[in-house]
């Protein structure tokens, strides 16, 4: 199963547009995974997939190869979810 990652910071001025994101996608059944990269596992996280803009939103599949993403912007829910589930 594909699964979100959302990577925000705490004073970020789009970050609140991604976390209601978050929220809307696992209304949805989408899988999300966040990561502040105030934190170690965070910025760990967000080294291995290259974050150099926040929020970052990235799509991956089972073996962590990325399907697609969104780096300095929040896309609609709906974006996600086609992303998601292929279509």
């Amino acid at each position: 199963m594909n699964v979100v990652k959302i990577f925000y910071k705490d004073d970020c001025p789009m970050c609140p547009m991604a976390k209601r994101l978050k929220d809307s996608l696992q209304k949805q059944q989408v899988m999300v995974s966040e990561y502040n990269v105030e934190t170690a596992e965070g910025l760990a996280e967000a080294t291995f997939h290259g974050v150099m803009a926040l929020p970052t939103i990235i799509i991956e599949d089972d073996n962590e190869n990325e399907l697609g993403g969104w780096r300095g912007t929040v896309p609609r829910v709906e974006e996600v979810i086609n992303a998601v589930r292929g279509s």
